[in-house]
């Protein structure tokens, strides 16, 4: 199973190939492949898999999923208490 994680784009880097970018996962930094999304521009929201940003969302997509994701992961700390 692949998951995407949906990032906030901080910045982009369009004059280097592959084209890289800055993306903000809950304030985590990371470097990320645009190439798959040259559209994309800074503010906007973006699914990434793998260090490549894999298409646009919008940003109430985005926070939902960040939400279930948090919610996930909640349950999974209950699971690790029953160990």
């Amino acid at each position: 199973m692949c998951l995407a994680i949906p990032g906030k784009v901080m910045d982009i880097d369009r004059t280097n190939e592959p084209m890289m970018g800055t993306v903000s996962f809950g304030g985590i930094k990371k470097q990320i492949c645009f190439d798959l999304v040259p559209e994309a521009v800074p503010g906007e929201y973006v699914l990434v898999h793998v260090g490549f940003a894999l298409t646009r969302v919008n940003q109430e997509e985005a926070m939902e999923t960040i939400k279930m994701i948090r919610d996930m992961d909640g349950g999974l700390e209950e699971l690790r208490g029953e160990e």
